[in-house]
């Protein structure tokens, strides 16, 4: 599965990494487990739900919900880390827009979504 990145998500990844420090890794076990299992497999834990109201058909846009981050003891997959994505079914790609931790940003940016779809 190919990935992009926004440089907004890249910023806010940076961000989020100075406070959470294997982000890094915890990222890359979501991107080859999660995403795989969710979009390659079909099998749905319910940490990813489509983001419907956009006006955009396609690609679907997703908030993974359930995001195991390991500095965040305790909390298991209900970590508060919400990532937003558009998926290319087609290409079979992945194009990240958005990260941020819940508690300090409740709801995705719609329209930094639209921006990256433009």
């Amino acid at each position: 599965m190919q990935s992009e990145h926004t440089k907004e998500f890249k910023r806010d990844f940076k961000k989020l990494k100075k406070k959470f420090r294997i982000l890094y890794t915890d990222f890359d076990n979501f991107k080859d487990i999660q995403l795989k299992l969710f979009h390659n497999i079909g099998i749905d834990n319910r940490g990813i739900v489509k983001i419907s109201g956009l006006g955009i058909e396609y690609p679907s846009i997703y908030k993974a919900r359930k995001f195991a981050c390991r500095t965040l003891k305790g909390t298991d997959s209900k970590s508060g880390i919400r990532i937003i994505y558009a998926y290319f079914p087609d290409q079979d790609k992945i194009g990240f827009s958005g990260i941020n931790y819940k508690g300090d940003k409740e709801n995705e940016d719609r329209e930094r979504i639209k921006r990256f779809l433009r």
